[in-house]
Protein backbone atom coordinates (compact mmCIF):
# COMPACT_ATOMS: atom_id res chain seq x y z
CA UNK A 1 0.00 0.00 0.00
CA UNK A 2 1.64 3.09 -1.23
CA UNK A 3 -0.78 6.03 0.16
CA UNK A 4 0.61 8.68 2.39
CA UNK A 5 -0.85 8.78 6.28
CA UNK A 6 -1.07 11.91 5.89
CA UNK A 7 -3.66 12.47 2.95
CA UNK A 8 -5.43 9.82 4.86
CA UNK A 9 -5.52 11.67 7.82
CA UNK A 10 -6.56 14.35 5.51
CA UNK A 11 -9.25 12.78 4.25
CA UNK A 12 -10.66 11.65 7.37
CA UNK A 13 -10.42 15.15 9.01
CA UNK A 14 -12.12 16.79 6.71
CA UNK A 15 -14.85 13.68 6.71
CA UNK A 16 -14.84 14.96 10.41
CA UNK A 17 -15.09 18.79 10.12
CA UNK A 18 -18.38 18.07 7.70
CA UNK A 19 -19.90 16.00 10.46
CA UNK A 20 -18.73 16.61 13.87
CA UNK A 21 -21.17 18.58 15.88
CA UNK A 22 -18.34 20.34 18.19
CA UNK A 23 -14.57 20.76 18.07
CA UNK A 24 -13.73 17.80 15.04
CA UNK A 25 -9.96 19.13 15.89
CA UNK A 26 -10.24 18.19 19.56
CA UNK A 27 -7.37 15.82 20.17
CA UNK A 28 -5.93 13.63 23.29
CA UNK A 29 -2.56 14.47 24.00
CA UNK A 30 -1.04 12.20 26.42
CA UNK A 31 2.64 12.54 27.43
CA UNK A 32 4.44 10.61 30.30
CA UNK A 33 5.81 12.95 33.63
CA UNK A 34 8.78 12.26 35.14
CA UNK A 35 7.75 9.37 37.85
CA UNK A 36 6.16 7.75 34.95
CA UNK A 37 2.83 8.60 35.09
CA UNK A 38 1.02 9.18 32.35
CA UNK A 39 -1.34 12.09 31.78
CA UNK A 40 -3.77 12.53 28.75
CA UNK A 41 -6.13 15.58 28.20
CA UNK A 42 -7.79 17.19 25.51
CA UNK A 43 -6.57 19.83 23.54
CA UNK A 44 -7.48 21.51 19.64
CA UNK A 45 -5.02 20.85 16.95
CA UNK A 46 -4.36 24.31 15.32
CA UNK A 47 -2.35 23.10 12.42
CA UNK A 48 -1.31 19.86 10.29
CA UNK A 49 0.98 19.36 7.78
CA UNK A 50 3.50 16.49 6.33
CA UNK A 51 5.97 18.66 8.91
CA UNK A 52 3.52 17.18 11.95
CA UNK A 53 0.73 18.27 13.70
CA UNK A 54 0.68 21.51 16.45
CA UNK A 55 -1.02 22.45 19.79
CA UNK A 56 -1.07 25.32 22.15
CA UNK A 57 -0.20 25.90 25.57
CA UNK A 58 1.35 27.10 28.81
CA UNK A 59 4.67 26.18 29.00
CA UNK A 60 4.72 26.07 32.42
CA UNK A 61 2.08 23.72 32.65
CA UNK A 62 2.39 20.14 33.90
CA UNK A 63 2.42 19.31 29.58
CA UNK A 64 5.07 21.56 28.86
CA UNK A 65 7.06 19.98 32.35
CA UNK A 66 5.97 16.01 30.71
CA UNK A 67 7.26 17.24 27.33
CA UNK A 68 10.83 18.86 28.31
CA UNK A 69 11.30 15.54 30.14
CA UNK A 70 10.18 13.00 27.66
CA UNK A 71 9.17 14.35 23.88
CA UNK A 72 7.59 10.98 23.00
CA UNK A 73 3.84 11.98 22.74
CA UNK A 74 0.72 10.62 21.86
CA UNK A 75 -2.20 12.04 20.24
CA UNK A 76 -6.09 10.75 19.70
CA UNK A 77 -8.97 11.87 17.63
CA UNK A 78 -11.99 9.96 18.43
CA UNK A 79 -15.23 10.73 16.00
CA UNK A 80 -17.81 8.82 17.44
CA UNK A 81 -20.15 9.75 15.15
CA UNK A 82 -17.97 8.61 12.00
CA UNK A 83 -17.00 5.29 14.20
CA UNK A 84 -13.67 6.27 13.69
CA UNK A 85 -10.23 7.04 15.55
CA UNK A 86 -6.34 7.98 14.35
CA UNK A 87 -3.75 7.36 17.00
CA UNK A 88 -0.38 9.11 16.06
CA UNK A 89 2.90 8.74 18.16
CA UNK A 90 6.19 10.61 17.83
CA UNK A 91 8.43 12.82 19.19
CA UNK A 92 7.71 16.34 19.96
CA UNK A 93 9.49 19.80 19.80
CA UNK A 94 8.66 23.42 20.85
CA UNK A 95 7.78 25.32 17.64
CA UNK A 96 9.67 28.76 16.90
CA UNK A 97 8.45 32.01 18.84
CA UNK A 98 7.49 33.83 15.81
CA UNK A 99 4.69 30.99 14.75
CA UNK A 100 3.24 31.26 17.97
CA UNK A 101 2.75 34.87 17.47
CA UNK A 102 1.12 33.83 14.13
CA UNK A 103 -1.65 31.83 16.12
CA UNK A 104 -1.97 34.11 19.50
CA UNK A 105 -3.10 36.90 17.44
CA UNK A 106 -6.02 34.54 15.86
CA UNK A 107 -7.29 34.21 19.40
CA UNK A 108 -10.50 35.53 20.95
CA UNK A 109 -9.51 38.59 23.30
CA UNK A 110 -10.62 36.72 26.43
CA UNK A 111 -8.48 33.58 25.08
CA UNK A 112 -5.90 35.85 25.01
CA UNK A 113 -6.41 37.68 28.46
CA UNK A 114 -7.26 33.54 29.92
CA UNK A 115 -3.68 32.90 28.56
CA UNK A 116 -2.04 35.73 30.41
CA UNK A 117 -4.09 35.42 33.87
CA UNK A 118 -3.28 31.57 34.15
CA UNK A 119 -0.67 29.93 35.84
CA UNK A 120 -2.16 26.56 34.37
CA UNK A 121 -2.07 23.50 36.24
CA UNK A 122 -0.65 25.18 39.50
CA UNK A 123 -2.88 25.10 42.65
CA UNK A 124 -5.70 28.10 43.03
CA UNK A 125 -6.82 28.87 46.24
CA UNK A 126 -10.16 30.31 44.69
CA UNK A 127 -12.17 31.05 41.68
CA UNK A 128 -12.42 34.62 43.03
CA UNK A 129 -8.92 34.87 42.70
CA UNK A 130 -9.15 33.59 39.11
CA UNK A 131 -11.20 36.19 38.27
CA UNK A 132 -9.34 39.00 39.41
CA UNK A 133 -6.19 38.10 37.84
CA UNK A 134 -8.49 38.68 34.68
CA UNK A 135 -9.79 41.54 35.38
CA UNK A 136 -6.41 42.99 36.33
CA UNK A 137 -5.26 41.58 32.92
CA UNK A 138 -7.82 43.14 31.21
CA UNK A 139 -7.34 46.67 32.79
CA UNK A 140 -3.49 46.25 32.10
CA UNK A 141 -4.30 45.61 28.32
CA UNK A 142 -7.27 48.32 28.29
CA UNK A 143 -7.31 50.05 24.34
CA UNK A 144 -4.57 47.59 23.03
CA UNK A 145 -3.74 44.32 21.87
CA UNK A 146 -2.55 41.60 23.97
CA UNK A 147 1.07 40.29 23.03
CA UNK A 148 1.72 36.62 23.57
CA UNK A 149 3.17 36.04 27.08
CA UNK A 150 6.62 34.30 26.75
CA UNK A 151 5.38 31.10 28.69
CA UNK A 152 3.04 30.50 26.43
CA UNK A 153 3.60 28.65 23.20
CA UNK A 154 3.52 25.61 21.04
CA UNK A 155 4.67 22.34 20.12
CA UNK A 156 5.10 20.11 16.76
CA UNK A 157 4.48 16.58 16.63
CA UNK A 158 6.90 14.73 14.03
CA UNK A 159 4.82 11.46 13.35
CA UNK A 160 6.74 8.13 13.60
CA UNK A 161 3.41 6.11 14.31
CA UNK A 162 -0.09 6.30 12.20
CA UNK A 163 -3.06 3.91 13.39
CA UNK A 164 -6.38 4.39 11.42
CA UNK A 165 -9.39 2.51 13.01
CA UNK A 166 -12.78 2.17 11.57
CA UNK A 167 -15.58 0.93 13.86
CA UNK A 168 -17.07 -1.91 12.39
CA UNK A 169 -20.07 -3.65 13.73
CA UNK A 170 -19.77 -6.99 16.11
CA UNK A 171 -16.34 -5.58 16.81
CA UNK A 172 -15.26 -6.22 13.77
CA UNK A 173 -13.28 -3.46 13.36
CA UNK A 174 -10.31 -2.22 10.74
CA UNK A 175 -6.88 -1.46 11.91
CA UNK A 176 -4.02 0.26 9.63
CA UNK A 177 -0.97 1.43 10.22
CA UNK A 178 1.87 3.13 8.91
CA UNK A 179 4.90 2.82 10.72
CA UNK A 180 7.80 5.85 9.34
CA UNK A 181 10.42 3.76 7.76
CA UNK A 182 14.26 5.18 6.53
CA UNK A 183 12.29 5.54 2.77
CA UNK A 184 8.23 6.03 3.72
CA UNK A 185 6.00 4.51 5.61
CA UNK A 186 5.40 0.55 6.38
CA UNK A 187 1.89 -0.40 6.30
CA UNK A 188 0.32 -2.90 7.82
CA UNK A 189 -2.96 -4.00 9.73
CA UNK A 190 -3.80 -5.41 13.35
CA UNK A 191 -6.03 -7.19 14.47
CA UNK A 192 -9.58 -5.78 16.13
Amino acid sequence: MSESPFTKFGEWFAMAQGSEPSDPNAMTVATVGPEGRPAARILLLKHWDEQGFVFFGNLDSRKARDIAGCHNVALLFHWKSLQRQIRIEGAVSQIPGAQADEYFVTRPRLSQIGAWASEQSRPLASRELFEERIRATEARFTGREVTRPDFWGGWRLAPEYFEFWQGIDYRLHDRLIFTKASEGWETGRLFP
